[in-house]
Formats: structure tokens, sequence, C-alpha cells
């Protein structure tokens, strides 16, 4: 009777353990994924999604370039719209976008065949790749239109979606360098805009404004904005 009772003790003592244990780490785990999120939303860590892409454990191949840059300095058909060029009927998932920052240049391809160019200025530290949040740079790479609306002040937005899994890699490397401090964060929300309200002077002048975005004239977005969507490929050169 007495052997019973002590093996009786020692297996809920055992599983008293268990369920301390077993409570200890649902809430470590649950602190853990609080505080990932947590850097998340601050810009300090990518999604847990893109964990994979960062740490090369799916590929670390770099996306090759999508267009061929044009030869001249030139703007073309400026002086035509693009639905005059292309007509109505057209696949919009063939239109893509270069963006040539040392040209100040933004061309629509369609079928990789370049059809119209715009002028443009960009962030107001627009020499080199973003790096971080505050840097003002325009980044560079290939991106994908996330989504587009109405802009109150800037005509038009359309968001691209920096950082990817390669701003993300190179943002890191800059930390381990000592480029950035690690408290830096990455930033977000870039896109193609317009200007402020009678001032199509910032893109004559070439006067680089923006926090990192790329502006155009508001004819020259409202343009673009109507064959453009989400996936649309936007490919941004130094």
């Amino acid at each position: 009777m007495l052997l019973s009772i002590i093996f009786l003790a020692i297996i809920v003592t055992r599983s008293a353990k268990r369920k301390k244990l077993g409570l200890a780490f649902t809430i470590l785990t649950i602190a853990v994924t609080v505080f990932y999120v947590l850097l998340t939303r601050l810009g300090l860590l990518m999604p847990l999604s893109e964990l994979p892409s960062v740490l090369c454990l799916n590929s670390c191949t770099s996306e090759k370039p999508v267009h061929s840059s044009l030869d001249d300095e030139e703007l073309l058909n400026d002086r035509r719209s693009l639905l005059e060029i292309l007509g109505e009927n057209i696949a919009r998932d063939r239109i893509s976008i270069l963006v040539e920052k040392s040209k100040y240049r933004l061309t629509v391809f369609y079928d990789l065949q370049p059809v119209k160019s715009y002028p443009i200025v960009l962030g107001t530290n627009p020499i080199g790749d973003k790096l971080a949040e505050g840097d003002r740079k325009t980044p560079e790479g290939i991106y994908r239109i996330r989504s587009l609306y109405p802009h109150p002040n800037w005509s038009k937005f359309i968001w691209l979606d920096y950082p990817t899994s390669q701003s993300w890699r190179e943002h890191f490397q800059a930390k381990l360098t000592g480029k950035l401090n690690w408290l830096s964060t990455i930033g977000g929300e870039i896109g193609i805009h317009g200007v402020p309200s009678q001032k199509d002077s910032l893109i004559n002048e070439r006067s680089n404004w923006t926090w990192g975005c790329i502006s155009l004239k508001n004819r020259d977005v409202d343009d673009i904005y109507q064959f453009v969507g989400d996936g649309t490929v936007v490919e941004i050169l130094p």
C-alpha cells in the first residue's frame, strides 16, 4: 500500500513538473512572438515569411536586369500620351517601368520595348542605393507595384514593394560593416508620385525634394497610373 502511494506521488509530481514546463514554454513562445512582431513593425526585422529568402535558405541570387538601358539622354515620345501611343486595348501585364536615376528619366516599356519617357526627380540624397529609413536615397533594384491610390497632395501614389528580401540583405550587410547603426530601421512607403500643386518647376529644375520616392509632374503620373497595376515590374538603375 505504501509503495503504491509513493509511486502515485511520483507520477503526480512529474505530471505537475511537465505542466509547469509546458506553461513556461507557451509563455516564452508568446513573448518571443510578440517581441518579433514588435521589431518587425519598428522596421528592425523582416516579416517572418521573408526570413528564408533573407537568410538565403531558398536562394540568394539577385534578380537579373529586365530592361535594356536607353542609349541617349532624350525623352522618348515626350509630346504624346501613353493612350495615344498604346491605345486602350492592350495587355497591362506587359507593361513595365525602367527608372534611370543618373539620367533623371522614367521610361514605360511594353513587351520590353520602350514606348514613352518622362522627366523625374528623386530623394534629396540621390546618389547610391537606399539602405535605411531617413537616408533620403531612392532605392535601386527590381521592385513590383503593391498598390495604387489617389494622393491628396501629389495627385497619385504608385506604391512599390520596398523593402524586398534583397533590400533586407543589403540593410543587414551595411550594419555588419559599420555603415549603419544597429538601431537603424529599413523604412518603407517608397513609391512613384506627383508634385504639390503648381510645382512642376521641381521637375523642370531637377530639384530632388522627396524622402526617397520618384516624383513626376502630376499630368505624367496621371498618364502612367491608368496603365499599371499590382505586380507591374519597376526596375531602378543607378
